[in-house]
């Protein structure tokens, strides 16, 4: 939720649709969902034999990214009579702390660190080149 929350921060900066609360809180039920699946496993082969319950991490990792896709598309607008659609970059982010929540309780603590600067990079850093590429455009 931490990692999330660095993220969120920037795009309620932004004064995004998704903002701080809304990263924090992906990040943790993706890395609970996660993490309550490896104890559910492990409590049903305690409780009814080794061998009998069968887990596909594969498929946990894909109900946690299509409930955060749904979730993402509501942050997506496009307006009327224009093709201006706004909302993507935070769609995108609310993807990416699912992401984030998936790789802590996989225990890839680290590697969540190092992709969080990325993504901070990635919002900052780009976003302020991508103005000073158009402000020196126009000069």
């Amino acid at each position: 939720m931490i990692l999330g929350a660095a993220i969120g921060l920037e795009r309620e900066a932004k004064d995004k649709p998704a903002g701080l609360r809304t990263h924090m809180l992906v990040a943790g039920a993706a890395t609970f969902l996660v993490a309550l699946s490896d104890v559910a496993v492990t409590r049903f082969n305690v409780d009814l034999g080794t061998g009998l319950v069968r887990s596909d991490p594969i498929r946990i990792i894909e109900a946690v990214i299509t409930g955060i896709s749904f979730l993402g598309a509501g942050t997506i607008l496009r307006h009327k009579g224009s093709d201006h659609v706004e909302g993507l970059t935070t769609a995108a982010s609310l993807l990416f702390v699912a992401a984030l929540g998936v790789c802590v309780a996989l225990s890839q603590v680290l590697l969540a660190i190092g992709v969080t600067a990325l993504v901070l990079v990635t919002l900052r850093g780009v976003g302020l080149l991508r103005r000073w590429l158009v402000h020196g455009e126009r000069e």
